[in-house]
Order: structure tokens, then sequence, then C-alpha cells
């Protein structure tokens, strides 16, 4: 998924690092040559021995097509109706009942170990690869030394590419066969090397964490990337309907508040006995609308990104033989782009929101920020930034 982000609404290197400085370019300031040499004692520092460090480089020139890539803007204002569509696909739901079902044994095995609901990690592995099937072919030391040989994003790609030698030097994967997306993510959850270092599994037992063809240690990692802070039994979203005479400046509550309230669940079925939840409205108002749990800020960890998770939570959904979302999602829906975003994040700090970073990222804080700002402005508060909110703001086109 790292390399097809691209059409996704928020750009990012899974697991869990936020793409957003793509914008960033980068220009090499030394060869290619005394940038290995400078490598390699930073390499030996961390148990590399030198025909490794020689093979990993053996006849590896930049790629050109990388540091084109790092140019290309992520597709901020897809429907996010269309995207939902492209990524819960009948052949990606088809495909993951059939995955559930051949990977039973492993699948249980690995709920009991970490708990992390089986369906959302066959759900993760669907919508990064399609279960394997569109994996990238990408030369992994290659992407990542082109990209710290042009010092892009310095130090992260270049920490990575010495993760990555790390992972040859443990003998983990074959050189030939260490491929991934062109920004280095990997296997069939795409793992960032550093990511592979903290938490691939060997849970096949055969002394080797391989990503890439053991679909237990794809299934085993992918759950301990998730496992800290995820709860057992909690859905991440719950398609919900609001009554008519709704207070949208309530955004957060408990599913009994939640119930008191007037919202209820869009398939009629009871809500969780227990838990807090957040009101998610992903095309505004009037379109579909969400409860969302703790275990979907977990599952944006590993993207951050909000339709990214309710892409995941809601094939995880389908592949239980859940339906699909039943409110209609607006003709006329349209993402704000990421520079209107930036431009809306730096007009809310400047009237005293706080904004933790200027990326285009609407967190839920930030959401309940907008929340405010549209309560003040007369509009209806459901904390979707939007371009009647830019236009109130007097925010120019961009």
């Amino acid at each position: 998924m790292m390399a097809r982000l691209a059409f996704a609404l928020v750009i990012a290197l899974v697991p869990g690092v936020v793409g957003a400085a793509f914008a960033q370019s980068a220009e090499p300031t030394e060869s290619f040559e005394t940038f290995l040499q400078k490598l390699w004692p930073d390499a030996q520092q961390r148990g590399v021995t030198r025909t490794t460090f020689d093979k990993a480089f053996a006849g590896v020139t930049p790629d050109p097509r990388v540091m084109s890539l790092t140019k290309k803007q992520p597709e901020y204002g897809k429907p996010v109706g269309e995207y939902l569509a492209g990524m819960v696909s009948k052949d990606r739901i088809e495909k993951g009942r059939q995955n559930l079902a051949d990977h039973a044994d492993a699948l249980a095995s690995v709920e009991r170990a970490y708990g992390v609901d089986r369906a959302v990690l066959v759900a993760i592995w669907g919508v990064e690869t399609s279960y394997g099937r569109f994996a990238d072919r990408w030369d992994v030391i290659r992407s990542l030394a082109t990209l710290a040989h042009a010092r892009f994003r310095d130090p992260y790609f270049r920490n990575e590419l010495l993760a990555a030698l790390a992972i040859l030097q443990a003998r983990h994967i074959a050189r030939e066969k260490m491929t991934g997306s062109w920004a280095g993510a990997m296997g069939h959850t795409q793992f960032m090397p550093s990511s592979f270092m903290d938490y691939a599994v060997d849970f096949s037992g055969d002394g080797r964490r391989d990503i890439w063809t053991t679909i237990p240690d794809v299934l085993a990692s992918t759950a301990h990337y998730l496992k800290n802070g995820w709860i057992p039994g909690l859905p991440a979203s719950v398609e919900v309907i609001v009554p008519a005479d709704f207070d949208y400046t309530k955004s957060r509550a408990g599913f009994a508040e939640w119930t008191r309230r007037g919202v209820r669940a869009a398939n009629g079925q009871a809500f969780p006995a227990e838990g807090e939840a957040i009101l998610f409205f992903p095309a505004g108002s009037r379109g579909p609308a969400f409860l969302v749990t703790g275990n979907f800020n977990v599952i944006k960890r590993y993207n951050n990104s909000d339709v990214y998770a309710l892409a995941v939570a809601h094939l995880a959904e389908r592949l239980r033989g859940g339906d699909p979302i039943r409110a209609p999602w607006p003709r006329d829906d349209r993402q704000l782009t990421r520079e209107e975003r930036i431009a809306l994040q730096r007009k809310l700090a400047e009237r005293g929101h706080k904004v933790r970073n200027f990326t285009g990222h609407f967190d839920f804080d930030l959401r309940d920020s907008v929340r405010l700002e549209q309560s003040r402005l007369g509009l209806v508060a459901d904390g979707h930034p939007s371009q009647q909110l830019l236009e109130r703001l007097g925010i120019r086109p961009l």
C-alpha cells in the first residue's frame, strides 16, 4: 500500500510513519560512492559485515524513478465513497473471506497470542497488497539508498537503509528477494525496515522473520504491531444514524451516552455494553456517520489516515458477513486538497486553536476545533473540513 497511497486521501509510510512530508525534495550533495564510504562505518556498528555490505550494493546505482515519485502529490480531493469502493471491492471481500478460511488455524493462533481481531488482520493484508497479489517488486536496498543518498527526509531513510542491511545480515531474506515499494515498505503488509526490526515475528518457527512469503509470519507481525492499545471485542467503527434534532457539537461519549442522545446503529444492533467512541462524518453530515473507537485509532497507527482506518474497519466487517454502508455518499462530495487543508490549519491556528502540525491531516482534536468554528459561523457543526468552511473563513480557493 505504501506505493499505492498516491490515490488515497492521505499518503503514509506504513506502518506508522506519516508521509505528508513527501512534498519535500532533495538533491544529492556527494557522489554515490562517497555516500557508501560514509555509510559503511555505521553499518559496521550495527553488526553488518563487509561481505554483506558489498553484496547488498553490488551493481547498485541511484534509481531516478524513485526521486520522481517523491514529487508526486497525494490525491487528497478524492471522494471518500469512491476511495472506499476501491478498497472494499467485491474481489477483496471474496478473496478475504477465502483467506480467513484458508488460514483459519494460523489466524486463531495469532489471535490467541496477540488479541487482535483476525478479520482486521486480513483486512489490512487486503488493503495493503490485495493479499500479496499486488505487492511491489522494487529493489528495497536500491530505493532506500537512492532516498538516503539524496538526503530525502534525512536521516529517516538513511536509518531505514541501515535497518534493511541488518535484516540481510540476520538472513531473514536473501538479497535478491528483498523487494518492496518504491520507498522501502516490504512484504504482504508493507513494513518499513525499522518496523520489521521492532515488530516482525517468526511465528512459523523456521528461524526467519519472513513477511514476504510465510503467511503466519505476516499475520503475527501485523498483530504484534497492533497489539499495544488494542481492545479485544471492541469494534473499530460502527455506522450510525443520528436523530433529526441532534446536537452536532457533541462528538465524544460512551456508548451508553450515545444511546441516550438518540444515536443508533444503522444495522439495528445494540452498541457494545462498554467503551468510548467519537462521532465521525467522513463526508460531512450529509453522508454516512460513524462511531469510531480506540481500536480505530490503533489502526491509524499503522497508517495515519481516517479513511484508511475506515476502509480497514469496513472491510473487516464485510469479511465477517456484515452489510455494505447503508447511507448514501453525497454525489457532490469534494474533499479538500492538501493545500486547502493546510490553509485551513493555518487559519485555525491564527484563531487560537491548537494545531500540532501543518501537513493537512485533521485528527479528531482538530475536527473538534472545526466544530467550534462551524458553530460560530452558523454551519452544521459536523467537524468536517469543507469548502463551505473555507469560504466562510475567508480562505481563497487554492
